[in-house]
């Protein structure tokens, strides 16, 4: 065990700067010290769009709500199977980090950088063909998710355990406001009883 420690604290450490190996021995945001390096054969939207020179562009940077685009390009570099790799911080992140972004949205929504994106949520004009007989037999449930957020804070990455709690707040008490059909309970995870999580 000592032996182990040692060779372990004489193994030297990668250059600031030079190539690192992508994989899960990336553990947090100060471990990203170079150009994350995919093994060959890689399939991720960041193996494929994150460049050189884009890494060397926003290496260091931060979006307008402070998120770093190391902690962007985190995830995507430790879990190396991930089909994006890549989350913005916040809505500014799109703009801050475009050369990156713009790429990754395009393959994989082939939504354009000049495009327009139309809402239309009105359920009755969906194009929808009626399933066969069979096909709707094996339909036991269905949900449709939906993942925002509150525009005054950042996105997931970059959210910290302070704002996650006033998004709570804020949420929970527009939710209480709410009636009709909409009317209903909040339960927080953080309080919620055994009996209610069963």
């Amino acid at each position: 065990m000592l032996l182990r420690k040692k060779l372990a604290a004489a193994k030297p450490k990668p250059a600031a700067g030079a190539d690192i190996k992508a994989g899960p021995h990336l553990k947090k945001v100060e471990d990203l010290t170079g150009f994350p390096v995919f093994p060959a054969g890689n399939k991720s939207l960041l193996c494929k769009f994150l460049t050189k020179d884009i890494y060397n562009k926003y290496k260091g940077k931060k979006d307008k709500a402070g998120v770093s685009f190391e902690q962007m390009i985190l995830s995507g570099s430790q879990n190396i199977d991930s089909g994006i790799g890549l989350y913005a911080g916040s809505h500014d992140s799109y703009t801050t980090f475009s050369d990156l972004f713009d790429k990754v949205i395009e393959e994989y929504h082939g939504h354009k950088k000049d495009g327009k994106h139309v809402s239309n949520m009105d359920h009755k004009q969906l194009k929808c063909p009626p399933f066969s007989k069979e096909d709707a037999a094996r339909i036991v449930s269905t949900r449709i998710r939906v993942g925002r957020n509150l525009a005054e804070f950042p996105l997931g990455p970059g959210v910290t355990k302070a704002q996650r709690d006033q998004i709570e707040k804020t949420v929970s008490e527009a939710l209480k406001k709410l009636t009709g059909e909409h009317a209903g309970t909040y339960y927080s995870l953080a309080t919620m009883s055994k009996k209610d999580q069963e």
